[in-house]
């Protein structure tokens, strides 16, 4: 019997999907929520609120008494000066001290500038930082550490709130959010670059903004390819899957890099892994929505957009950053090419305007200076032992009792220190968390930890590439919002407030998620009287209590060795007994 002489309720029935539920039905498909979904009231309150508490906190650590030490201290002798004739010539100058010596520092701090030139200085570094610094100068003069610490304060004060934000776009969760800007507003990397005024704080800044971008991006995109293949009338006509259009989140991740490029050169490091991150996200997200040619629509439709708008805004956005170079015609090197056209000498590159080619031939200088950069240091430290911590770098040391100051520390011997290395639970539990993030990124595919692995590939894995240069563990406060993550992430997981990844469900609303946590115990073997280990998993609640507490755990000892390494963060004066304390391994004196 045919079908139409059927009973009508035996007929088969052809349902018409909605569009609404099409489209989440894609958004499902590419980790994203339904629409119209939206978090509890108080979470998203408390998302904002407990990471802007954390920056209070962290700004107190930051500013306080920033003026001290009154001198300059480590790097801030090269940069300091470097920002302050910036602001007065439009180019870095020399500086020729009457004092070999001594140098210009001692009459800087005291307002005596007669040892500063106007013949260009040679920087390796662009000029983005430096006006930063100089700006902070302006407000509270340049005779004060206030001035010239004031503004990568304020940067490393922002930091925080930015790792909070960033937590909370990565786990949904505003507990975990509260915790990540706790653990950078308490990390004495962090803290010490905040109180000193080199240029790492403002380049963290800024890959930071880059990396918040790049989330964005994550979720907008897919959002958009969801909606278009939900929309299409035959979704699938098309083996690539529907265009997304303009990645205005790439570009202004691009611009955010690119000024982190001005700031530090390791500012493209990060470019390049977001936007490898960004492609490989690509070609999942077309693999996920069902296109046949996902590969090609990655390059294609996802990949070359991308790239479009990320490398040349970072380029274009680098180059500018330049701008004082260009308008000042005595800055170093500005002339170079006009000189060796005028005296007819060979001039590489000729067909190039004289100040690009001059601007070309100062980054081929630089290059080199950086890659020969071999020289010995007390201080320098592998990049095999920065995430451990194993050779930190002493910023400041005054023995006062030796020099004769008279200073009451309660003991015969008073020093000042300022050393900057990390809070030892932040990053000895960092290097565990790793294992774990690297774990679920390669082998279950949570895009979270993905996230995470491309921050440290942005800012720390390239310096594998220069083992044999002279570099310092103080490069590690780039790596330090990623070293946060990365606890958070694991305490997360373990404490059941982080739902654990499932591929078969990618937009994380698998319910709460527990680790299958195994422990030894003794079993009687049959037929034998010798007892054997065996593992046996823990059951949920109790693999959520271990977790609670190990969270609890480690933020106490967190909070109680910011506490007590906070005088060794601040140069405060205390016996030589307690600074020698802290000294854990031969290698941190």
């Amino acid at each position: 019997m045919s079908s139409a002489g059927a009973p009508e309720e035996t007929r088969p029935r052809l349902v018409v999907e909605r569009e609404l539920d099409r489209e989440n039905r894609y958004r499902g498909m590419l980790g994203l929520a339904p629409l119209g979904h939206r978090l509890a009231a108080n979470v998203r309150l408390w998302a904002w609120l407990g990471p802007l508490l954390m920056m209070v906190l962290g700004g107190v650590l930051r500013l306080a008494n920033l003026d001290h030490p009154a001198e300059l201290v480590f790097d801030e002798t090269y940069y300091v000066k470097d920002a302050f004739t910036l602001d007065q010539y439009g180019y870095a100058t020399q500086w020729e001290p009457d004092d070999e010596e001594e140098g210009p520092n001692a009459n800087f701090v005291a307002g005596d500038y007669h040892e500063m030139t106007d013949d260009p200085a040679y920087v390796v570094h662009g000029d983005v930082g430096k006006w930063l610094i100089a700006l902070g100068m302006r407000l509270f003069g340049a005779d004060t550490g206030l001035g010239w610490r004031f503004a990568v304060a304020i940067a490393g004060t922002l930091t925080i709130l930015l790792v909070g934000r960033i937590a909370f776009r990565l786990f949904r969760s505003a507990l975990l959010a509260t915790a990540a800007a706790a653990f950078i507003a308490l990390d004495g990397v962090s803290i010490t670059h905040s109180r000193t005024a080199l240029l790492d704080g403002f380049l963290t800044l800024f890959v930071l903004v880059g990396f918040w971008a790049l989330l964005k991006d994550r979720e907008l995109s897919r959002a958009r390819l969801a909606t278009r293949y939900a929309r299409a009338r035959n979704p699938f006509a098309d083996p690539w899957g529907p265009p997304t259009g303009v990645r205005w989140w790439m570009v202004v991740a691009g611009i955010a890099l690119g000024v982190a490029a001005g700031v530090k050169w390791s500012g493209l490091y990060a470019a390049a892994a977001f936007g490898i991150t960004a492609f490989l996200w690509e070609v999942q997200a077309r693999r996920a929505a069902g296109a046949r040619l996902w590969i090609g629509a990655g390059v294609f439709r996802g990949g070359m957009p991308a790239f479009l708008a990320l490398v040349p805004t970072t380029i274009l956005t680098y180059v500018a950053t330049w701008f004082s170079w260009f308008r000042a015609e005595n800055s170093y090197l500005r002339q170079w090419a006009a000189e060796r056209r005028a005296s007819g000498e060979d001039l590489p590159r000729a067909w190039l305007p004289d100040s690009l080619n001059s601007f070309v031939e100062y980054h081929l200088q630089m290059l080199r200076f950086h890659s020969n950069l071999d020289s010995e240091h007390s201080y320098m430290a592998s990049p095999l032992g920065w995430l451990l911590q194993i050779r930190p770098t002493s910023f400041y040391w005054r023995d006062l009792t030796k020099e004769g100051v008279d200073v009451d520390c309660g003991a015969d011997r008073c020093v000042q220190a300022i050393t900057s290395v990390g809070n030892p639970v932040l990053w000895w539990a960092g290097f565990l968390a790793l294992a774990l993030v690297l774990w679920m990124a390669f082998r279950r595919g949570d895009w979270r930890a993905q996230a995470i692995v491309a921050g440290y590939a942005g800012t720390y894995l390239p310096w594998f590439l220069f083992l044999d240069r002279t570099v310092f563990t103080f490069y590690t406060v780039v790596i330090a919002p990623f070293v946060a993550l990365a606890v958070t992430y694991a305490l997360g997981l373990m404490s059941h407030r982080l739902p654990l990844y499932d591929p078969a469900d990618p937009s994380g609303r698998a319910g709460p998620a527990w680790l299958a946590l195994r422990v030894p115990i003794l079993s009687r073997s049959e037929g034998r009287r010798r007892r054997r280990p065996a593992l046996r998993r823990l059951t949920p609640a109790v693999s959520r209590r271990v977790g609670v507490v190990t969270f609890a755990v480690v933020v106490g000892l967190l909070v109680l060795l910011a506490a007590l390494w906070w005088p060794i963060w601040s140069a405060l004066t205390v016996p030589y007994w307690f600074w020698h304390l802290h000294m854990w391994m031969p290698s941190w004196v």
